[in-house]
């Protein structure tokens, strides 16, 4: 199982390139980083974890941004949307963006996406709550298809365009790696409909066991599992390890350019010692 970081890169914390070389450096397999466009200043929607909203919500980067400037200074890290909220992204766009990452990275990028929870957040977007499953599987085949064919075309309700040339392609064939995040029975059904990868957070053991036991069950092909936010527990560690879980991206907390690279030190070495016992 593979060690990456998960975080919040906002415009108060560690920079994006200091970051992503700390994180080679120690050793660390990927730079997982979050999405939110904006935040309503009227929301009703409530936080999925309970309580208030964390500060670092409201002051993201854009990740593919972000992405782009961790690739130019790095080699060896996956660079991971966890997740790009690709119901408020206008595919065609979407498509460019993610391939120029992994042309510019070398073949790196993992795209994780998502349907969101922020209600008011997707509204402003234009996005209606009520489809916005329906829309997030037409945006996946539609991405896809920018990705692998040319002219690309996709006719859909949501999605709809005509053949057209769409560069750059991705370097990985056929395409970057897509997993697909949340925690619902439509999350299971739309993993296996795109052929896709779980990305979860970090959830209690007997709900990743729930949706491990349906994807092993209904899949048909051996469902890539990663998750964002791990928390620093070495036997939880141990857990999704048993699970089936590649890849962990343990929580770094948006904090400032020393605290931050204290911490993965501290992360490093915890992992260096979970390595040695397993």
């Amino acid at each position: 199982m593979k060690f990456g970081i998960a975080t919040f890169v906002d415009d108060d914390t560690i920079d994006a390139v200091t970051l992503a070389r700390a994180i080679e450096d120690r050793g660390f397999a990927s730079l997982m980083v979050a999405e939110h466009s904006h935040i309503p200043a009227s929301r009703e929607t409530p936080y999925p974890m309970g309580g208030d909203l964390p500060p670092e919500y409201y002051s993201t980067l854009d990740p593919f941004v972000t992405l782009a400037a961790a690739a130019a200074v790095t080699s060896t890290i996956e660079l991971v949307t966890g997740v790009a909220l690709l119901i408020q992204r206008d595919p065609i766009h979407c498509a460019k963006e993610a391939a120029s990452v992994d042309l510019i990275s070398g073949g790196r990028f993992v795209f994780g996406v998502g349907a969101g929870w922020n209600l008011e957040e997707m509204r402003d977007h234009g996005t209606d709550p009520k489809t916005r499953g329906a829309r997030l599987d037409e945006s996946i085949e539609a991405v896809k298809a920018l990705w692998t064919t040319e002219p690309a075309e996709y006719h859909g309700t949501y999605v709809n365009f005509d053949p057209a040339y769409s560069r750059p392609k991705p370097v990985r064939k056929p395409h970057p790696p897509i997993y697909v995040g949340g925690n619902s029975e439509a999350t299971v059904k739309r993993v296996i409909r795109h052929g896709a990868g779980w990305i979860s957070v970090a959830e209690p053991r007997d709900v990743l066991a729930k949706r491990v036991a349906q994807f092993r069950a209904d899949a048909g092909y051996d469902v890539p599992l990663a998750m964002f936010g791990a928390p620093i527990k070495p036997d939880y560690w141990s857990t999704a390890e048993e699970l089936g879980f590649g890849q962990l991206g343990l929580r770094l907390p948006s904090l400032g350019t020393d605290e931050s690279l204290r911490l993965l030190d501290e992360f490093a070495a915890q992992v260096a010692r979970y390595r040695s016992a397993h």
